[in-house]
């Protein structure tokens, strides 16, 4: 044992899970403005975040099966069910953007607040029932 951890850049991807991807996509792309760039259907669709961030949205049905003995890409079964949770970060002088937003495209704002350190999230649900969390970064500052 060295006692030293390697070092990580950071957050790479980050996994949602939903029945309906059709729904999903609607929400990512149409209400949330992150384009797909990759899909499979009745499997995944993969949105981009940033240029170095994606977010995957599996259906679990599909991706809690174990990969063929034959498969290109054998990626060990995964998959959770019920509520995830995912946050974006947003600038704290485009939250109200962001609320009114929403609020137009028929998206129920289920909170809104301040954190202790004054920094602000607002939370909504995805088709799924995933709780999509738009924060001032400063919640973690």
């Amino acid at each position: 044992m060295t006692g030293h951890t390697p070092p990580v850049l950071g957050t790479l991807e980050s996994a949602l899970y939903a029945d309906d991807l059709d729904a999903a996509t609607i929400f990512w792309r149409d209400v949330m403005g992150l384009q797909p760039f990759q899909s499979v259907p009745g499997r995944h669709v993969f949105f981009r975040v940033t240029p170095s961030q994606v977010l995957l949205v599996f259906n679990p049905a599909a991706t809690e099966q174990p990969p063929r003995p034959d498969a290109r890409l054998p990626v060990p079964p995964h998959g959770a069910r019920g509520p995830g949770h995912f946050c974006l970060a947003v600038a704290a002088d485009r939250l109200d953007a962001w609320r009114d937003h929403l609020t137009a495209q028929g998206i129920a704002i289920e909170a809104d607040f301040h954190w202790p350190n004054g920094a602000r999230s607002v939370y909504v649900r995805d088709p799924a029932g995933n709780s999509i969390e738009l924060a001032d970064p400063a919640i973690w500052g």
